[in-house]
């Protein structure tokens, strides 16, 4: 059994890491925007203006993280029945990915993420995903079919929590 107020602290754990990296990046990148060593010595001496365009992206990322967070924290988990249909915070089997224990957890946001939690895959979709539209609003022993790339996948939910 998956522990989804668990899975929702590793996935903030994991967000919160990779937020505070985007600060330390967003910092460096405008502390090398400023710094007297790049200002311009010729017109065509760009470093500043590059740097300070890094910063602004590192900084945009740091706010899509901080947002992750709140998505996450906000969240209201719910546990479904085999009469539910596929919703936020599902978990979601394919019969596919029985054998491998691969559980899809259908999220707000961190899409791709994937974790492992008491010997179960976890991989983190969003509503939005090719997987997350053929996922959401079906049921147990629906059939779904994807495409993946030029890939088509079909198979059927086999298990719902």
């Amino acid at each position: 059994m998956i522990n989804k107020i668990e899975l929702v602290q590793v996935i903030i754990a994991s967000l919160a890491k990779e937020r505070q990296q985007a600060v330390d990046a967003a910092n460096e990148a405008h502390a090398a925007a400023v710094d007297d060593q790049s200002v311009a010595e010729t017109q065509y001496d760009t470093l500043a203006i590059e740097a300070s365009y890094l910063a602004e992206g590192q900084s945009r990322r740091v706010a899509e993280f901080q947002q992750a967070i709140e998505d996450f924290e906000g969240l209201q988990l719910s546990y479904f029945t085999n009469e539910n249909q596929v919703a936020l915070s599902a978990l979601v089997q394919l019969s596919h990915d029985s054998s491998t224990n691969h559980w899809f957890f259908i999220a707000p946001a961190a899409g791709g993420f994937r974790c492992q939690l008491n010997n179960q895959n976890i991989t983190v979709i969003t509503p939005q995903s090719p997987m997350g539209m053929a996922l959401i609003g079906k049921q147990l022993d629906d059939d779904i079919e994807v495409m993946i790339g030029a890939n088509k996948v079909e198979d059927y939910i086999i298990a719902l929590n």
